[in-house]
C-alpha cells in the first residue's frame, strides 16, 4: 500500500483522457436538463495561490456532482486581465503589461489543469483582447448614445504612489492597501452610468428574486438608497444665492439650527 498518495502517476493519465474525450465541452443547442456553473474571473496578475485553490476547487466539486446528478453542466473560465492589478504588477516586474498578462494567463492556465479543475476552454475569454472588449466598447457607446454615459469630475481617491484611483474597500485607515502610501482626494473628471433612471425597476424586479435569501434582497435595497423626502430652499444671509437640501422629515424641519455642507460642496467657492 502506498504511503502517500501518487498524484504523478494518476492525475495526468486521467486529466488527459478528460481532454481526449471533452468531458467538460459542451453544446448547448442540443442538451438538455442545463446547469451553469461560473467561477469568478480571476487577475493574472501574478500564480494562483491557495486561496484561489480554495475558491477554483470548491466550484470544480460543485460542478463534478452535478454531472454525476446527470445535469448537462457549462463552466467556462476567463480571465479579468484590465485593471490595476495587472498593470502594477507589470510595472513592479519592469515587463510591458501584455507580455506580463499573456505569460501569466499561461502559467496559471497550467495551474488549473495540474489541479485537475474542469472548464470548457473553447469558451475562454481574455478581457485585455480585442475580441472581447471590442463588445464592451460596443455596449459603451450604445449608453453613451442613449445618453446614459456622461462625463463630470468628482471626487476620488488618489494613491500618488500607484498613480491610480482607488475604492473605498482599497483604502485601510487612510492609505492605499498595496504600498501604504497616504491617500488624497483629487477632483477628476470620469466617465458615469445613469443608473438612477432604472432605480424603480431594480426595486420592482428585486422581489421576483423569490429563492435570494431577504438579507441579501435588502442589501440591494440599500444599495439603491430609495427614500421619500422633499427638497427644500434655504436662502442664504447677504445673498441671492439658495442651497437646497433634502430631508426625510420636513416635519421636524422647525428644529433645525444649523446646515452642514460637505467640503467638496460646489457652492463652497462662490461662498
Amino acid at each position: 500500500m502506498e504511503k502517500q498518495y501518487p498524484s504523478d502517476a494518476i492525475e495526468p493519465k486521467w486529466q488527459k483522457y478528460w481532454e481526449k474525450i471533452g468531458l467538460f465541452r459542451v453544446d448547448t443547442k442540443k442538451c438538455g436538463n442545463k446547469y451553469y456553473c461560473l467561477m469568478m474571473f480571476p487577475y493574472p496578475s501574478a500564480a494562483l495561490h491557495v486561496g484561489h485553490g480554495r475558491n477554483y476547487i470548491l466550484g470544480d466539486v460543485v460542478v463534478r456532482y452535478k454531472m454525476m446528478k446527470g445535469l448537462t453542466v457549462l463552466t467556462p473560465m476567463g480571465w479579468d486581465a484590465f485593471g490595476l492589478p495587472a498593470e502594477n504588477a507589470a510595472i513592479k516586474g519592469g515587463i510591458h503589461p501584455k507580455t506580463s498578462t499573456l505569460r501569466n494567463i499561461e502559467y496559471m492556465k497550467k495551474q488549473l489543469h495540474s489541479w485537475g479543475i474542469g472548464y470548457d476552454w473553447s469558451r475562454e475569454v481574455t478581457s485585455c483582447l480585442p475580441d472581447y472588449y471590442k463588445w464592451t466598447q460596443w455596449i459603451f457607446l450604445r449608453l453613451y448614445e442613449k445618453g446614459l454615459a456622461y462625463k463630470k469630475k468628482a471626487a476620488v481617491n488618489w494613491c500618488p504612489s500607484c498613480s491610480t484611483v482607488l475604492a473605498n474597500e482599497q483604502v485601510v485607515n487612510g492609505r492605499c492597501e498595496r504600498c501604504e502610501t497616504q491617500v488624497v482626494q483629487e477632483y477628476l473628471e470620469q466617465w458615469f452610468f445613469k443608473i438612477t433612471d432604472y432605480a424603480e425597476r431594480l426595486l420592482a424586479d428585486i422581489e421576483k428574486l423569490t429563492e435570494w435569501p431577504e438579507r441579501v434582497k435588502t442589501m440591494q435595497k440599500n444599495w439603491i438608497g430609495k427614500s421619500h423626502g422633499v427638497v427644500i430652499d434655504f436662502p442664504v444671509a447677504e445673498s441671492t444665492m439658495k442651497l437646497a437640501c433634502y430631508t426625510t422629515r420636513v416635519d421636524t424641519i422647525y428644529g433645525a439650527t444649523y446646515m452642514v455642507l460637505a467640503s467638496e460642496h460646489p457652492a463652497l467657492e462662490g461662498l
